[in-house]
């Protein structure tokens, strides 16, 4: 009797899923550009329903897509025909998912989109069903083989479903110049969005600021770092431009000298690390722990001037770090 091996079946499975996905990807043409087209000419909602398993990816679709920057929402066919139908707005569109086409729950929100001239997407293995036939756009699935061979059970095709809507949201993300910055507005909590967050959402500017004129001392420029509490200061020239920086590190490799009295320019690091206001946190992070010198602070420059100072603790604080 041959041994049950676990990984095989596994790979099997893997294995008749990524054959699906490339035909669905092959098979890929005008159908799939103008439902983008449809989506973003529309001024409301992209309404996602299904049952069963297609519900449940219509689920997860509608949330990539309200995600990434198209308002969207998934409601219950069964519940549409008790009330929720009039959540749908003739300033929206709907894409029904169903392997088969032949849903019966979804009959009713055919008939009212039908009836309300709502535009009708539907995402279906059949073109000849009744949903493929009622449809204005359609979003084709290949009819590939489940990788459950034994009942059928919805496998395969609940890959490509998932995989078609997030084709889907990435185009329609790409095509309206979505950017990460927009994308954390919709994900401002989590690690996500501590990832997604710039320089200029976590910096310390103003008179926050340790920095001290060129032509002065180290008496000065200690005072102004024991009093900011960044554990540097920044040396700017006449014009305001950063041109060195005073750490701790700095201090400790010169404490042989007057130090004190010692000028600025003598102590400090000429051409530090810095960075622009507009870059990633998570940018920022990689740009200070880079070797060959790791640093703790950095100062955040526009026109290389200094408007703003960033330090390790406020990327852990910020759950980057």
């Amino acid at each position: 009797m041959t041994k049950f091996n676990a990984v095989n079946v596994a790979r099997r499975v893997i294995d008749i899923e990524a054959q699906g996905l490339a035909a669905l990807a092959s098979g890929l043409g005008s159908d799939f550009t103008e439902v983008v087209e449809i989506i973003k000419s529309i001024s409301g909602h992209t309404v996602l329903t299904g049952v069963g398993k297609s519900g449940h990816v219509a689920r997860k679709i509608a949330a990539t897509l309200a995600s990434t920057g198209t308002p969207s929402l998934y409601i219950h066919p069964t519940e549409a025909s008790h009330g929720d139908m009039g959540m749908i707005t003739k300033a929206d569109c709907v894409i029904a998912l169903s392997r088969s086409g032949e849903t019966t729950e979804l009959a009713d929100i055919i008939q009212y989109c039908k009836r309300a001239a709502i535009p009708l997407i539907a995402m279906t293995c059949n073109k000849n069903s009744a949903l493929g036939k009622a449809r204005d756009y359609l979003l084709h699935l290949p009819d590939t083989q489940e990788a459950c061979s034994v009942t059928g059970a919805p496998t395969t095709s609940t890959t490509l479903q998932m995989a078609l809507g997030d084709a889907l949201a990435v185009a329609l993300l790409e095509s309206r110049g979505f950017t990460p910055e927009d994308f954390k507005v919709f994900h401002p909590g989590g690690s996500l969005g501590a990832q997604l967050q710039s320089v200029q959402d976590l910096m310390h500017g103003g008179e926050r600021l340790p920095l001290v004129a060129d032509s002065a001392n180290m008496e000065e420029a200690l005072e102004i770092m024991s009093g900011k509490g960044f554990g540097c200061v920044g040396v700017t020239d006449k014009t305001g431009r950063l041109c060195g920086i005073i750490t701790d590190g700095d201090i400790r490799r010169n404490l042989d000298k007057d130090l004190p009295g010692a000028k600025v320019t003598s102590i400090m690091t000429k051409e530090p690390k810095t960075i622009a206001p507009d870059i990633l946190a998570a940018e920022a992070l990689n740009i200070m722990t880079a070797k060959p010198l790791k640093v703790m602070q950095v100062f955040v420059l526009l026109d290389n001037k200094p408007v703003g100072i960033i330090h390790m603790h406020d990327l852990l604080r910020a759950g980057i770090a």
